[in-house]
Order: C-alpha cells, then sequence, then structure tokens
C-alpha cells in the first residue's frame, strides 16, 4: 500500500508538472499554420496559382506534382527587401509605425533525369527547397483611454488560484506550480492588493483599478511591440513524368521555427475615477514581456497533376499535405516598473511606491520560464486548374482548405491539452485560401505576370487568448486576424541558359487587437499595409 501511494503520488507531481510547463496557447498555434504568399518571383507574381502549371520550385511545398514537369535541371535563388506599415485606432486615436526590411526568401534546385522517349516514366525528378514560409518581422504601437485595466486580470488569475499572501511573498513564488507569475508581479508591485473579511480572513485581491460597465472610470494606455523571426520549411521532393499525361508527386517538408517578441504595456492612473477631481496622482507602471519560441516539425504531402485531353493543355491537379507535427521550447520573463500612490489607513495619506519587480529564481536573480510543447496542425487540401495558350499565356487558379479547429496543442509527453485544444475548436475558423494568376509573354524571352491571392480570416470575432491560473505566461496581448489579400505585380525573362524574375506583392488585412482580455475593454483596430519586392536569379541546364 506504501508502494502505490507512492507511485500515485509520483504521477500526480508529474501531471501537475506538465501543466505548468507546457502554457502554448491558440495563438502561438496559429503562427505555425498556413503559409505567406512566398517564394520564387515567378510564383509570387502569379498569386502562387502554380500548382498544376508547375515547373517551378516553389510547387513542391503546394503541389508536390508540379516538379514531374520539368524537363531539365532547374537551380536559382531568390531574395528582396520589404516595408511593414502597421497602423492602429482607438477611438480616433491613431498610431502609425514602419519597419523596413530585407528577406533571404528561398533557394533550391531540381534535377531531371530524363528516363526515355518510349517509356511509360518519360522524366523523374528530385528537388530541394528552402522557403522562408512565413515572416514575422513587425513593429506596432497603440494608445488609448480605456475603461479597463490590465490590473484586473492580474487580480482574477491571482484569486483563481487561491494564492495566500505568504505564497506570493516568497523567494520560491516563481517556482510554485500554482501560482501566475503575472499575479505574482501585481502583487510585488501594490498593483494587485489582499482584502480582508471582518474576521480579518483573507478575502481575495482586488486590483489597484476597478472597471464598470459605465465607462467612468478610465485609464492611459499605451502599447509597443516587437516582432522578429519567421518559419523556416526544407522540402525534399520527388516527382515523375507519365506519358506526359499524369505526374506523380511527393515531399517531406522539415520546418523549423524562431520567433521574439519584445513588448511593453504602460498604464497612467493619473485620471483614474473621481481622483480626476481632487487631482490626487495614482501615478502607473510598466510591464516589460520577453517571449521567445523555438522549434522544429515535419510534414508529408502527395499530388498529381493531369493532363486530360491529349490534343488540350489543360490541366488539372490535387494535394493533400498531412498535418504538420511540431515541437514547441517556450521561454518568457518580465519586469514591471511601478510608480504608485497607495492610500495608508493608519496615517490617512497616499504614500508613494516605487521600483521594480521581475521574475527570478529563489536567489533573487532574473529568471526566465522554459516550456516544451507540442502542436498538431490541421490537414491541408489543395485543388488547381492550369491552361497554356501555346507558348504566350499561362492561365492558372488553385484552391486550398484547412481546417483550423482541428488544431491539436498537446504537452510534452504527448497528453492533450483539453482546454487550448477545445479553445480551438471553439474560436478557429476553416480557412479558405483562394489563388489566380496569368502569364503573358511580350516578347520571346520577357513575360509580364500579375496575380491575386485571398485567404479567409482564421480566428473567430470572439476569441480570446485564454491563460490559466497557473500559468507563467506574462504576454496578456492577443490579435484576431482578419481577411488577408495580396495583389502582385510580375516581370520576368527567360535566355538559353540564365533567368531572371522580379515580382512585386501589395499586402494588406486587418486585426482587430487586445493588449490583454477584460469585457470592457473595447477593440483597437488595426490595419496592416506591406509592400515587398522579390528577385529570383537562376540557371536551368
Amino acid at each position: 500500500m506504501k508502494e502505490l501511494k507512492t507511485i500515485l503520488l509520483s504521477a500526480l507531481a508529474l501531471l501537475g508538472s506538465s501543466a505548468i510547463s507546457a502554457q502554448g496557447t491558440i495563438y502561438d498555434a496559429t503562427k505555425l499554420i498556413g503559409s505567406d504568399l512566398n517564394g520564387t518571383a515567378r510564383y509570387v507574381g502569379m498569386g502562387g496559382a502554380m500548382g498544376s502549371l508547375g515547373a517551378d520550385i516553389t510547387t513542391m511545398g503546394t503541389n508536390p506534382a508540379g516538379i514531374g514537369l520539368y524537363r531539365s535541371s532547374d537551380a536559382m535563388v531568390s531574395f528582396g527587401f520589404g516595408n511593414s506599415n502597421v497602423e492602429s485606432n482607438f477611438k480616433g486615436m491613431n498610431n502609425q509605425v514602419d519597419h523596413f526590411y530585407g528577406s533571404f526568401d528561398n533557394a533550391g534546385f531540381v534535377y531531371s533525369y530524363k528516363v526515355g522517349n518510349e517509356t511509360s516514366i518519360r522524366f523523374v525528378n528530385f528537388g530541394f527547397n528552402y522557403k522562408r514560409t512565413k515572416n514575422f518581422d513587425r513593429n506596432m504601437l497603440a494608445s488609448g483611454t480605456y475603461s479597463a485595466s490590465q490590473t484586473e486580470q492580474m487580480a482574477d488569475m491571482t484569486n483563481s488560484s487561491n494564492a495566500s499572501v505568504n505564497e506570493l511573498q516568497d523567494n520560491y513564488a516563481y517556482s510554485n506550480q500554482y501560482i501566475p507569475w503575472l499575479g505574482i508581479l501585481g502583487y510585488n508591485s501594490y498593483l494587485v492588493n489582499p482584502w480582508y473579511n471582518s474576521k480579518g480572513e483573507l478575502g481575495g485581491y482586488d486590483s489597484f483599478f476597478q472597471s464598470n460597465e459605465n465607462g467612468h472610470d478610465e485609464v492611459a494606455g499605451v502599447y509597443r511591440n516587437t516582432e522578429r523571426g519567421g518559419l523556416n520549411e526544407f522540402d525534399f521532393n520527388i516527382a515523375i513524368n507519365v506519358n506526359d499525361r499524369v505526374y506523380l508527386g511527393a515531399t517531406l517538408g522539415a520546418y523549423y521555427l524562431d520567433y521574439t517578441r519584445r513588448s511593453t504595456y504602460d498604464e497612467d492612473f493619473t485620471y483614474y475615477g473621481n481622483n480626476a477631481v481632487t487631482g490626487v496622482p495614482f501615478g502607473g507602471y510598466t510591464l516589460d514581456n520577453y517571449y521567445r519560441t523555438s522549434g522544429s516539425g515535419f510534414d508529408f504531402k502527395l499530388g498529381f497533376v493531369i493532363r486530360p485531353f491529349e490534343t488540350s493543355p489543360f490541366r488539372f491537379g490535387a494535394a493533400i499535405h498531412t498535418p504538420t507535427f511540431y515541437r514547441i521550447n517556450e521561454y518568457g520573463a518580465a519586469s514591471i516598473n511601478y510608480d504608485v500612490d497607495i492610500y495608508n489607513e493608519d496615517k490617512g495619506i497616499y504614500e508613494a511606491m516605487q521600483g521594480t519587480v521581475f521574475t527570478h529564481d529563489r536567489n533573487g536573480n532574473e529568471w526566465q520560464s522554459e516550456t516544451q510543447y507540442k502542436v498538431v496542425t490541421p490537414w491541408r487540401y489543395n485543388l488547381s486548374l492550369g491552361y497554356t495558350i501555346g507558348s504566350v499565356m499561362a492561365i492558372g487558379a488553385e484552391y486550398e482548405y484547412a481546417d483550423y479547429s482541428t488544431t491539436k496543442l498537446k504537452y510534452d509527453d504527448g497528453v492533450t491539452m483539453e482546454q487550448e485544444t477545445q479553445d480551438a475548436k471553439d474560436m478557429l475558423n476553416g480557412v479558405h485560401t483562394i489563388k489566380v494568376g496569368a502569364e503573358i509573354k511580350v516578347a520571346p524571352s520577357f513575360a509580364v505576370r500579375v496575380g491575386y491571392n485571398h485567404i479567409t480570416a482564421a480566428m473567430k470575432d470572439n476569441a480570446f487568448k485564454w491563460l490559466p491560473s497557473n500559468s507563467v505566461r506574462t504576454d496578456t496581448e492577443y490579435s484576431n486576424l482578419k481577411a488577408t489579400n495580396n495583389y502582385t505585380f510580375g516581370l520576368g525573362y527567360r535566355g538559353n541558359f540564365f533567368y531572371a524574375d522580379l515580382a512585386y506583392q501589395f499586402n494588406t488585412y486587418k486585426e482587430d487587437f487586445y493588449a490583454f482580455d477584460n469585457q470592457y475593454l473595447t477593440k483597437t483596430d488595426v490595419t496592416h499595409k506591406n509592400n515587398r519586392v522579390v528577385m529570383t536569379l537562376g540557371v536551368r541546364f
């Protein structure tokens, strides 16, 4: 019996460890799903609608059979630069931030092996491609006068944890798997304060600020962030040409994630409630957050392209992508710099409290969390059409679908994170992607391209970022992205050996931004306008 008890206690300890060690949210998971419109300049210039047209290295990541249309070997590299413009608007208060960046977009090759003209299999092609699947580089600034405060979320999380004052004050507080880090920071900076009942017993915790539905109490809030990094894809492909009518392909994809966000959120309580009349300054605080994720994953893609009529260049294709299986490492640290006036009931006066608190270990040294979890993305389905008019014109259309609500988050030991996975079911949509593009030869060696790409919203309007009461996460901000539109234009030169392509892309989308979760916090409207130029240099031999 004693041994059984020991085993049960050990199991409970492991479960508790898993609960605190995995803190991924649906907002982290969606960064791993889907892709930006990126690849070769030809692919970008045609809006990505090349699944059935093929003979472009980027297609091994959408429809692997597109590589089967190669009849010669190919090697290329793509690079460029861009500018992201982020404009926020909260009740007429506008902020705008630009960020200029350079990019190394993709590099790859295809080795084309001709089997023969009389055999059923005409070509067997092998390919490799590196692609910057997602680029996270952006800066943002949002501000406004809010009828809610982040300190309320701090207090709510602290109350949910049932932490005692001694536990919040303890040097081991950040090692306690049942207490939220945000609550510890809030308590130690006088933003979360205990209250006691008539018997002198702890009744719970109040935030420094109490919002109300009438919006009479307000704080001035300012949010800033800097995001860097990307999702990188490495594709290994094999494709075959059967009788110049059927093309089959398979791609093994490997992924590497590197993402960093540094953010600050300021709240000024100087004009809080009735104190605007008395002129009592309550001060404010700044929450600094550092958040980083890295990880790797893999998936498998199968596809075909068929030319159904021997006398017609029309062809259609289809592809299926398995879920991508990710293992994620997550890191986070935070600090609060505070300057607030606290009312001393014994003295009957306000006293200024100033200082800086930060996440720390038992010895008082700055400390960051380190957790691991897994993400399984949804299946992806792709249909495409292609048509060529001699060597003068090519037209492509493509449709993709992925049900983001089937995303699964798991602890590092493989156990499903029930709440987070349920959040995905409740708050994420099925996402539709439509791509159309055309290429026109204006001269034997020169071409002009246009394209359009539309991606529907992944998030439902009522989605929010849920942080459990024992969370080590202190970054409360989240954004519900709307539909994305890409407009593209491109130019291309094809010589006997060398080729060069240039593409311009205008990308725009909107999002509803919230610095924290509160029923009285109104969304900030954010508009993204991104301009990008991509150039591809390559050789065919």
